[in-house]
Formats: structure tokens, C-alpha cells, sequence
């Protein structure tokens, strides 16, 4: 896939910031903290992993650990949801060499996921908006709304050493629907998703 020129570019770091913005509306953990997860790769204790597939202009079936990861989140501003950062290493072969370019790309994933359950029976059905980002190859591609990826189990359990500021979540999901890129003609389909990560609870001071 072709780089994106100038334009593109001024768009993707736009929406990027505006995802970036949103995801840390909510107070940041402490210092301490913070530092203390991301020199112990994604969660402290070392359980941290994401599962996912990923067809279309990328093909991959991602099996990432605690080390491997980057990972951060917290509410949604309204309160009534939670966006996930993931990132971690895009297996080599994915990208053609001209896009991937002398170093390994970075993937990331934002998940924007709603705590409205749309089941009306005893399955879980968070709707949810997913967006996947080729740093370093400048490829952004987003569904643009929640109506394509569903959240089907999402548990969240208090991290005791984070004095209360911190949750861990785990979380399996699915796509029916491709995320897009800007033009919407380059699709990425995640049928399957499955991560272990960390949220700011935004209940902390």
C-alpha cells in the first residue's frame, strides 16, 4: 500500500491526536505508577497479552505478550465507556519492504468500547469502535463507528498495588465489518480479538 502524501498525513495526525485526546480526557495515574507499568512492559505482574487476526491489507495472527506490549486506557469521558491503547510488534513479512521501511513498524490498536450492553438476553454485546494504526508506515484505518466490532466478554478486576487507580481488564471480541482507510477503499478485518490490559478506573485523586 502507498504511503499517504502530505494531506493524508496532516489528516491522519489529526485524528490520531483527537483519538490520543480523547483516550486521556481522564486523570492519569501517578507517576510512580505509570512508570512502574511501563518498565514492567504492559501490566505489572506480567499477564498482559493480546490475541487477534487480522485480514485484508494486513495478515497476521498476532499472539503478543506482557513484554512485547505498550498499553494504556481509561473512561470515556461521559463515563459510559472505555478506550484501550495496545501496541506492540507487526511479525515481519506483513507490510511489502518499500512500506515498511528500515525499521519494524509498530501496530496499535485503540478500541473504543461502549458499557451500554445492546443484548437483550444474557450474552454480553458492548458495541465497539476500533481503530488500527501502522506507525512508521503511516496506515490508519478506522470502522468510524461501533456498529462493526463487538466486545462479547469484558471483565475488570482492581490492581491492589495501584492504590485503587488502576483496573485490570480482559476483554474477547469480534468484527463482522472491515475498519477502512481514510480514502475507504483499503479494508483491515479483525474477526477475533482477545486482550489482558490496564485501565485508569478514574476514581482515583
Amino acid at each position: 500500500m502507498p504511503l499517504l502524501h502530505q494531506p493524508g498525513t496532516r489528516l491522519l495526525a489529526a485524528l490520531v491526536l483527537a483519538l490520543a485526546t480523547g483516550a486521556c480526557a481522564q486523570s492519569p495515574p501517578d507517576t510512580a505508577t505509570a512508570a512502574a507499568q511501563t518498565a514492567a512492559g504492559c501490566l505489572t505482574a506480567g499477564d498482559g497479552s493480546l490475541q487477534a487476526r487480522l485480514r485484508g491489507a494486513l495478515v497476521a495472527d498476532l499472539d503478543w505478550k506482557n513484554a512485547q506490549m505498550q498499553c494504556e486506557g481509561g473512561m470515556r469521558p461521559d463515563g459510559q465507556g472505555l478506550r484501550v491503547t495496545i501496541a506492540g510488534p507487526l511479525p515481519a513479512g506483513t507490510l511489502p519492504a518499500a512500506a515498511a521501511g528500515a525499521s519494524a513498524p509498530l501496530l496499535r490498536f485503540i478500541f473504543g468500547i461502549d458499557l451500554q450492553d445492546a443484548a437483550s438476553d444474557a450474552a454480553q454485546v458492548l458495541p465497539t469502535n476500533l481503530t488500527v494504526i501502522v506507525e512508521g508506515a503511516e496506515q490508519l484505518y478506522a470502522t468510524r463507528g461501533d456498529d462493526k466490532c463487538a466486545v462479547e466478554s469484558l471483565q475488570r478486576t482492581p490492581i491492589a498495588a495501584s492504590s485503587g487507580k488502576l483496573d485490570r481488564v480482559k476483554v474477547r471480541g469480534y468484527c463482522t465489518g472491515p475498519a477502512a482507510d481514510l480514502a475507504g477503499s483499503v479494508r483491515v478485518l479483525v474477526p477475533t480479538f482477545a486482550f489482558t490490559a490496564v485501565v485508569h478506573n478514574g476514581d482515583g485523586p
